[in-house]
This record gives structure tokens, C-alpha cells and sequence, in this order.
């Protein structure tokens, strides 16, 4: 423990905790732009400055990278610290535009609350803009590096974080910018839109592709009949946009919501999560039984599909070939549905409310996405974020509406398909139901805790109680893949039996909860709220393995036949091919 003061008051820390984090223990919020949670702090801005001697000392640091010492003395407020940060953002503020209104980040622009805390009304400082172009060639994700003011978030998680590398800086000094390596278009580079740029990005230099005027124009067409889904982390991020706490789970609401925007049905995503488990699980078990490429690899999130497609196509025919829940509901809405509806499959228009901003390239993903024969089987896929937006723009007070249901059938869900909104939650839904379908008896405890909680590689084994014993991993992170994938490769190549039978992977850390999509200042705090609103949402269910939800069972017999079957493969499966790191 480290003994110090901070303005006057006396605290103990553990060492190596930085000023800034300490300050934070006395409520004192020292301002920050370039520092992140998520991130190694790399000291760019300067606008955490302090003094680290007592009162009037020359000696100043950044309060994020500078770890404290025992006798320190930290004035973290004074009228030369703030009229050194005052200088540092009229700076960065004379090379940033004006356009504040027009911003995608306006009302959540971590400079604009900067300068409205510091009433920055004029900059003294020589406007200068370098003129550079928006770059709009990636399906979903925008890059405006006008706006960049080079605080690195990007870069850091891009590179440190998720192992993409589709991001650096190029150019220096006031010419300095970020952009793909080489200046490629982004659409052109190994970015795998999983939109953690976006999300660390404190301003509008990176955002996600609006498809709002889209949604709009198809609602406010009288020919179209409008359906929308939603995901299960959206459930327990929504809320937040609104002024209630991250993890409220208010999804009869978000139902009410929807139909007030003007959508004519409203299905739930959980439900097509459901259906995934029943595709994946029956795929493990036949792959087990009856031979095929072990471990299988989960094939949910997109962004992961693009990742293993690039770097890991080796490892192609381990992938499940099941599609992801909101494929499946985007083919199950208009092959099935609609007739049973009575509505014309050519008129519908389906809309998916995801966390992702990958989610916007897989609806086009590749011709599997069109296996309804009514052209995509999702027409568009918008963001939590996007909706929050329209929402507000409709008037609608969400938090004064009576709640409401899904639509039947293919809105009522277990508490298995939930949990498809956080890291470990489709190997725990996989678990419950495997389980059922190796030994046709159900878990007496359905919570299968050791793939839960925010370790980047968890590892397991699951005993059947019938001779088998499954070895299953679970990763998220983009940047812990690589340890569990090279041990699958390592094993293959020396002709050893695979480490694990079963692999669970997501791009985003703590799984969709932080998607891309979500609403901004996810930290590993509001993640563990918002998972906490999952599993609550998952233990009043009714039903908590997708096996057991009746509305499945309908419509396979009604309709799909069986599990893994031929119709079943027509609709709700896919195939993968390898694509180059960077287009031509």
C-alpha cells in the first residue's frame, strides 16, 4: 500500500495504481479525453495534467499513466492546471470543424462536454482543417478523419485489443490522422466491423453507418408490411439512453416502443436464439457421434465469422455451419411466417435491432442470406443506438408505456436464448440443451457457471454423466482468439486429439453486451451490470432451455421436420469461404 495526498486529503492505495485512479477513490474527477478503461493509458492529450509536489511545485504528470509514489503530494486543481487544460482543448479545437449540430456525436462528444465544462466560447488559436474526405466504403462503419483529434482509441483497441490491425496512424504533427495502413479505404482493409472503434472513439471521427432513413421511408410505406426483431443485449442496454441504470432489462417495453414507431410485428431475436441452439447443438452431437471436424467452432457473431475467414481459414470446416439468430429469424419471418400470416412474403420488410455494427455486412453477407426467396432475408439491421434515435425523433415517452408481448410465434423465448447476449451464454444454452439430447434427461441445475465472468479464455469440462465428457473454450476479445485457435492448430498438426470438443467465441469484450451498437461509455462496470440484467432476465423465465420452448417444437413440426434436417439446412445453415486481409 502507497500513502499520499491528494489536495489536502490523506489516502492509501495499492501501488501501481495511478493518480488518476486514485483521485477517483476521493471523488475527484480529474478530466481526461484520450484515456479509456478499456485501454493502456498512453498519455496523448495532456489534459489530465497535475501537479505532483504539493501547492505551487513546477513539477507536473498525467494523472493516467503515473502510478502513485509513497509521500506524494497531488494538486489536482488549480487556476494554472486549468488554464493549461483550458489551452490544450482550444487546441485541439482549432483543428477540429464547427459542425457540432450536424455531428453524429451531438449530446455525447466527450470534447464538446470538454468544452462546455470549461466555457470555451472562442479559440484564440488560427482555425486550421485539412480538408480530408469521409471514407464511406465499409457497410458499417463511417470514418471521418476531419474530425479525428488523434487520441489513439482507435488504433489502441483495433491493434492492442481485438488484433485486427485495420487501423494506424499516418501523417505527423498537425497533418497526423488515422486511417488504414497504406491509406486504403477501409471497406478495402482486414477491418472486421465490429465497430470497437467506433465505441472508443470520444467524437464523431468514427460512427456507425445510419440506416435510420431507411427504417423511416419502409414504416411509412403503405405496401410494406413491417417486421422487426430484437437482440437479447438489447434488452439490457436500451434503458440507458433513456436515464434509467445499464442493465435494466425493460423489454415489454422496447416491444410497445416498436409497435408505436409504426412496425407491424414484433418477433424477438431470443426466440431464433433458441432455434440456433437446436441447429448447433444437434451439429455437435452428430459431429460427436457420427464423425466430423472437432471442436466445433460457434459461428454466432459476425464480426468473428469476417475474423476467421481472413486469418484463421484453415479452420473453416470446424466452423458451424448454423447461421447466426438473427438470420434465422430474417428466414424464418419469410419463409414461414408469412404464410402462415396470410401476408405476402414480397411485401415484408424486416428490420433487426442489434448491438452489432457487424450485423449491417452480414445481412449481405453472402447469397445464404437470401435462402427465404424473397430477396434478403433481413432487409436492414440497425443498431441499439439507432433506435434510441428513433425513438426520440417519434416523441414516444418509453418509460411511461405499459408493457406489451411479442408476437407469436416467434417471439416467446427461454431464458437460454438470453443469454446468447453475453460472453459464455451460447455454450451455457448449448450445455443445457446437449445435455438433454446426448442423455434425454434435463440438467437438474441448469446454470453451468464456469463459462461465466469476464476471463478472456475459460476453459471447461462438462461431465454427461453417461461416459461423455465434453471439453469446451470460451473466448472473447477478438485479441484472446489467437491463444485458443494456435492450440487447435498446434494439436492438429501434430496429430493429437483436439484440446476441445466445443469453442465459443465472440468479438466484442464481454460478449454483445458491449457490442459495437451499444450505447457509448461501456466500461467493465456497466458490462457487469448489464450482464447481470441477462441472467435476471434468464431466471424468471419460464422455460430456460431452448429445448423446452413449445413455440420451437411448433415449428419444427409444422414446418422444419427436424433439427439438422434437409428444410432445416436450406433455411438456417451457411458455408464460409476465405477472404484476402486486404481487397484489391
Amino acid at each position: 500500500m502507497v500513502n499520499l495526498k491528494i489536495n489536502g486529503t490523506a489516502i492509501q492505495v495499492e501501488d501501481e495504481t495511478t493518480i488518476l485512479e486514485a483521485a477517483k477513490k476521493v471523488n475527484i474527477k480529474i478530466p481526461t479525453l484520450c484515456y479509456n478503461p478499456d485501454l493502456p493509458a498512453w498519455a496523448s492529450c495532456g489534459i489530465c495534467i497535475v501537479r505532483t509536489a504539493g501547492p505551487g511545485s513546477p513539477r507536473m504528470a498525467r494523472a493516467c499513466s503515473t502510478p502513485v509514489a509513497e509521500g506524494m503530494d497531488v494538486i489536482t486543481h488549480d487556476a494554472e492546471l486549468i488554464a493549461v487544460r483550458r489551452s490544450v482543448v482550444e487546441l485541439i479545437l482549432s483543428n477540429h470543424p464547427n459542425d457540432c449540430l450536424q455531428c453524429p456525436r451531438n449530446g455525447s462528444c466527450e470534447l464538446q462536454t470538454l468544452a462546455a465544462e470549461f466555457g470555451i466560447r472562442e479559440v484564440p488559436f488560427k482555425k486550421v482543417l485539412n480538408g480530408l474526405p469521409i471514407d464511406d466504403s465499409n457497410p458499417a462503419i463511417i470514418l471521418n478523419p476531419e474530425k479525428c483529434i488523434r487520441c489513439g482509441r482507435c488504433v489502441k483497441v483495433c491493434q492492442e485489443v481485438q488484433n485486427v490491425w485495420a487501423l494506424e496512424f499516418l501523417g505527423r504533427g498537425i497533418k497526423g490522422r488515422i486511417a488504414p495502413a497504406a491509406d486504403a479505404p477501409l471497406g478495402e482493409s482486414p477491418c472486421i466491423k465490429c465497430g470497437q472503434c467506433a465505441a472508443h472513439c470520444p467524437v464523431g471521427a468514427i460512427y456507425e453507418r445510419d440506416d435510420t432513413p431507411k427504417v423511416w421511408a419502409a414504416l411509412q410505406n403503405p405496401d410494406m408490411h413491417t417486421v422487426v426483431q430484437i437482440a437479447p443485449a438489447v434488452r439490457v442496454a436500451l434503458a440507458e439512453e433513456f436515464g434509467l441504470p445499464p442493465g435494466t432489462v425493460f423489454t415489454k417495453k422496447i416491444y410497445a416502443a416498436l409497435r408505436r414507431l409504426g412496425f407491424n410485428t414484433v418477433f424477438d431475436t431470443n426466440f431464433s436464439a433458441d432455434l440456433t441452439i437446436m441447429e448447433e447443438g444437434t451439429e455437435l452431437v452428430k459431429r460427436l457421434t457420427q464423425g466430423g471436424d472437432i471442436p466445433l467452432i460457434t459461428s454466432c457473431c459476425p464480426a468473428w465469422v469476417d475474423y476467421l475467414e481472413k486469418y484463421y481459414a484453415d479452420m473453416i470446416p470446424n466452423f458451424s455451419t448454423a447461421k447466426s439468430p438473427m438470420q434465422m429469424m430474417g428466414a424464418m419471418i419469410k419463409a414461414y411466417w408469412a404464410g402462415k400470416a396470410g401476408v405476402n412474403p414480397d411485401t415484408v420488410y424486416s428490420v433487426a435491432v442489434m448491438p452489432c455494427t457487424a450485423k449491417k455486412w452480414e445481412t449481405r453477407r453472402n447469397d445464404d442470406m437470401k435462402s427465404a426467396g424473397h430477396g434478403d432475408d433481413v432487409d436492414i439491421s440497425i443498431t441499439t443506438r439507432e433506435l434510441a434515435r428513433m425513438i426520440k425523433q417519434a416523441g414516444i415517452e418509453i418509460l411511461k408505456l405499459n408493457d406489451e408481448e411479442a408476437d407469436n410465434p416467434l417471439g416467446p423465448y427461454t431464458g437460454a436464448g438470453t443469454i446468447f447476449g453475453v460472453t459464455g451464454g451460447v455454450m451455457e444454452a448449448a450445455v443445457r440443451s446437449a445435455y438433454f439430447l446426448v442423455t434425454q434427461k434435463e440438467l437438474a441445475d441448469v446454470n453451468f457457471k464456469p463459462v461465466r465472468g469476464m476471463d478472456g479464455v475459460k476453459e471447461a469440462e462438462v461431465d454427461f454423466n453417461n461416459g461423455t465428457r465434453i471439453r469446451i473454450a470460451v473466448a472473447h476479445q477478438m485479441g484472446n482468439i489467437a491463444a485458443v485457435l494456435d492450440k487447435i492448430r498446434l494439436a492438429k498438426a501434430a496429430g493429437k486429439e483436439p484440446p476441445y470438443h466445443f469453442v465459443e467465441v465472440m468479438a466484442c469484450r464481454g460478449g454483445c453486451i458491449a457490442g459495437g451498437g451499444q450505447p457509448y461509455g461501456c466500461t467493465d462496470e456497466v458490462r457487469a451490470q448489464r450482464t447481470r440484467g441477462i441472467y435476471q432476465d434468464d431466471e424468471k423465465s419460464q422455460y430456460r432451455c431452448s429445448h423446452q420452448n413449445p413455440f420451437i417444437q411448433q415449428v419444427y413440426k409444422e414446418f422444419l421436420g427436424e433439427p439438422n434436417g434437409h428444410k432445416a439446412h436450406e433455411l438456417l445453415h451457411t458455408k464460409y469461404v476465405e477472404r484476402p486481409l486486404y481487397l484489391k
